[in-house]
């Protein structure tokens, strides 16, 4: 059974450098969010609404590519992370553009600081988030407690179908395959590569997770039983890749609100 303290030492092992590797030096990667951060926002915006003058909480927010974007459009910005290195990403790049993002250092389950409850206008989680837990119900009431009354939940994340069931293989159209592969309705936790490993230059260090891989349906049934009114479930092809892809559901966001 995997540990959030497990998780917690993958995630501090050389994530700066992975993210120098991936998109470059801060600076040079926040001048890029920096000339579109709405373009990097993506198929989120139309559910944002208006980004100016709200108050948002990111949980889980990484290397604060998300939050540096809303922060450019108005909002202010809290992340929960428990990566001292992904922090140090996102300060160099909100110092760089002279914008200020709330950075806690802290597992999200576990945060005893004194940030407000019921004051956050929305709460957004996204992309690779909800396989680090092997019960959403602690995480689902987390998002409850620290948004208003009527604020957003909006939840993006890796497609069950593309993450349990379908295996990709090859690097361009022609040669793109995709399997049935796998048991949509498994429980078991499953070990793979840490996200950043790739990316990393010491390819022999010990980074394998165990992940729990989530049904749609168990997904949508969590967020409904922590008391949110769900608005919105999109579906999404691979928006990155090609035509080839585009029958196959890559990833979804999940809108829901506080009552």
């Amino acid at each position: 059974m995997p540990t959030n303290q497990q998780h917690k030492d993958i995630w501090n092992q050389s994530a700066y450098d992975a993210w120098h590797n991936k998109y470059g030096a801060p600076n040079d990667y926040a001048d890029k969010l920096a000339k579109n951060p709405q373009n990097h926002l993506g198929t989120l915006i139309p559910f944002l609404g208006e980004i100016s003058g709200k108050k948002i909480l990111n949980l889980m927010g990484s290397n604060g590519s998300k939050a540096i974007c809303l922060t450019l459009l108005g909002a202010e910005v809290t992340i929960v992370d428990f990566s001292d290195e992904n922090a140090l990403y996102c300060k160099e790049m909100s110092e760089h553009l002279g914008c200020h993002i709330s950075y806690i250092v802290s597992d999200v389950l576990t945060y005893q600081a004194p940030l407000d409850y019921n004051t956050f206008d929305i709460v957004i989680a996204e992309m690779g988030i909800l396989h680090y837990f092997t019960d959403l119900a602690p995480f689902m009431q987390i998002a409850q407690t620290y948004l208003k009354k009527d604020g957003l939940f909006i939840l993006r994340d890796f497609h069950p179908v593309s993450t349990k069931l379908i295996v990709s293989r090859g690097s361009t159209s022609k040669v793109r395959k995709h399997k049935v592969q796998g048991d949509y309705f498994s429980d078991e936790l499953i070990q793979q590569d840490s996200a950043l490993k790739k990316y990393q230059e010491d390819s022999t260090a010990d980074r394998d997770i165990l992940l729990r891989k989530w049904t749609l349906g168990e997904i949508v049934t969590a967020t409904a039983c922590a008391g949110f009114q769900i608005s919105a479930l999109k579906e999404e092809p691979n928006l990155s890749s090609s035509t080839f892809d585009h029958g196959i559901p890559k990833t979804f966001i999940l809108v829901s609100k506080k009552c």
